[in-house]
């Protein structure tokens, strides 16, 4: 299992917006706009209180316009997730191209978890706290993108079974979420906190612990 197999090779699904719309360097520009000015709203007034007028104001284009691209506000949150989610699967391919190791597995897939939302805080603020805002949003948060990233970090601690560096009796499963909410907590106390530190550089502190605590 350690070629990574889990994280699609082919083309990632397009959101339900992507598809409506042409596909063109001008509508992709355009696009990227609004959800970056989305993204910027949401984290800074919050999702109910930010308005569709005023995420077309911040991106400077009419309120029409946003929606050519997106249905409403619910699908522009959701089209930050997914966007989000992509572009972190992506990297995670990235990372670990070539990596057999498992622990090394673990690492990088930390680094890129953290590395990414530490680069852009308003992100982080939409991601960890306003994204589960809806008991349904979170459903679907929980059952679609987010699985195929368990998924890497399930499969390198199975790897690391088989090879006997990690006890058996702990579920891969199990496992790998105790390692994803200790690095969405990272991430939560991140944004929470008044100091201003590198949120990447916590990954490798979380691996070890979570390491020392698996091996054998």
């Amino acid at each position: 299992m350690n070629d990574c197999s889990f994280i699609p090779t082919g083309p990632m699904p397009a959101t339900t917006a992507a598809r409506r719309t042409p596909r063109s360097q001008h509508t992709g520009d355009k696009r990227d706009l609004i959800l970056k000015a989305a993204t910027k709203l949401f984290a800074r007034r919050g999702f109910f209180n930010a308005q569709v007028a005023d995420v077309a104001r911040e991106a400077g284009v009419a309120a029409g316009t946003v929606y050519l691209y997106f249905q409403s506000k619910d699908d522009l949150l959701i089209s930050i997730f997914e966007r989000t989610m992509h572009e972190g699967l992506e990297a995670a391919r990235q990372a670990l191209a070539g990596v057999s190791d498992p622990v090394e597995r673990l690492r990088r897939l930390a680094l890129v978890h953290l590395e990414r939302l530490g680069q852009d805080r308003d992100l982080a603020v939409v991601f960890q706290v306003e994204l589960r805002q809806s008991t349904k949003f979170m459903e679907r948060f929980s059952s679609t993108l987010l699985q195929d990233y368990l998924h890497a970090i399930r499969d390198a601690v199975a790897d690391a079974q088989t090879a006997g560096r990690f006890r058996r009796e702990v579920s891969p499963t199990f496992a790998a979420k105790v390692l994803y909410g200790a690095l969405d907590e990272m991430a939560t106390n991140w944004i929470l906190s008044r100091r201003r530190y590198a949120l990447a550089a916590q990954a490798n502190e979380v691996v070890d612990l979570f390491v020392n605590g698996m091996t054998t």
